[in-house]
């Protein structure tokens, strides 16, 4: 019988996507695959802290609060090093793509998780740590879905975390995402603003939706701007530029326009997907494509691009060759040269 798996000490700084949720309900959440009693053992005990002290389940949240999360054990039938992709468990420093003193920048795989839980004991900053041991701080800027790919920022120093905080609240950081989406998008440039509104589908399983007009609960202002790159017979590229950082706020927003994306196991078609899976969709077709910050160090102006992975590119090349092969069959002959 194999050993459980115990996870470290973390520390995590509350984003956009939790102001408001209680305490309790952020823990479950993070903690996914730990039993709910082992959870609400640990609060009774005091062992999680926000801002260094004791707090109860129903404490909600307010931005850039520090929730101390103690370490916890996942039982071994349900955790894995590996990413939900399958194959063997990858080294994530081979995917820094920048670093320096003050911060790192990961071009992340689909698949790997940014924290652990949910059957995976480690996630990509816990992975990130055990590669880097002798690392004096190492913490996650914001984060990206599990399925998704591309670039994430990681802070090296706490000046830098609290710095990029700042500027992800004020709105100084641009952030741009590739995406793959069903349907022929005849809409140009096009903002959608739609605010978002959590579903009661359980704590293990957040989902989002966008809130109707005068409808009562709690929901947060939501903006992306979307323009195509490429546009094929059923299927269009693309550039997604967030204006908020809200939970799944791509998914829901291509969702609520009739243009789910391609692989989208929550807010996407499942009819329109089955077929894809021959064709090399296997996961979310959302890629983090684009970053432009300030160097919270030098003051510098940062501009860092992920390219597009294989899945991405391999499918958009079978759609131009395809739509080479319609436009071809589509051209008249030319008539037969009469006799002079």
């Amino acid at each position: 019988m194999e050993p459980a798996v115990k996870a470290a000490v973390r520390l995590e700084i509350v984003d956009e996507s939790s102001v408001n949720q209680r305490l309790d309900n952020f823990l479950l959440k993070m903690l996914k695959g730990v039993p709910k009693s082992h959870v609400y053992r640990i609060l009774r005990r005091g062992e999680v802290r926000v801002n260094g002290q004791r707090a109860q389940p129903e404490r909600k949240l307010l931005l850039d609060d520090k929730v101390r999360v103690p370490p916890v054990r996942l039982g071994a039938s349900t955790a894995s090093t590996a990413p939900r992709n399958g194959g063997e468990a990858q080294v994530l420093g081979a995917h820094v793509i920048y670093e320096d003193d003050w911060l790192l920048v990961l071009d992340k795989p689909s698949g790997w998780a940014v924290h652990g839980g949910s059957g995976v004991a480690r996630g990509v900053i816990e992975q990130l740590r055990a590669e880097r041991p002798t690392a004096k701080f190492l913490e996650l800027v914001h984060r990206i879905d599990r399925d998704t790919s591309g670039l994430l920022l990681l802070a090296k120093k706490r000046s830098t975390l609290t710095a990029l905080h700042e500027d992800l609240r004020e709105g100084r950081v641009t952030k741009h995402y590739r995406v793959l989406a069903h349907g022929t998008w005849r809409k140009g440039r096009r903002m959608v603003e739609a605010a978002l509104q959590e579903t009661l589908q359980g704590v293990a399983e957040k989902r989002m939706r966008v809130a109707a007009a005068g409808e009562g609960g709690q929901s947060v202002s939501a903006k992306t701007e979307f323009m195509p790159l490429a546009i094929w017979k059923a299927f269009s590229l693309l550039d997604a530029h967030l204006f908020t950082g809200r939970t799944h706020q791509i998914r829901v927003h291509l969702s609520h326009v009739s243009h789910p994306i391609l692989g989208d196991d929550k807010y996407g078609d499942p009819e329109r997907d089955k077929p894809l899976k021959k064709l090399g969709i296997r996961r979310l077709m959302l890629h983090s494509f684009s970053l432009r910050f300030k160097h919270p160090g030098t003051g510098e102006p940062m501009s860092i691009e992920a390219p597009l992975p294989p899945d991405f590119t391999a499918f958009i090349e079978q759609l131009d060759a395809r739509a080479a092969e319609e436009r071809l069959l589509r051209t008249p002959k030319a008539p037969d040269a009469q006799p002079l």
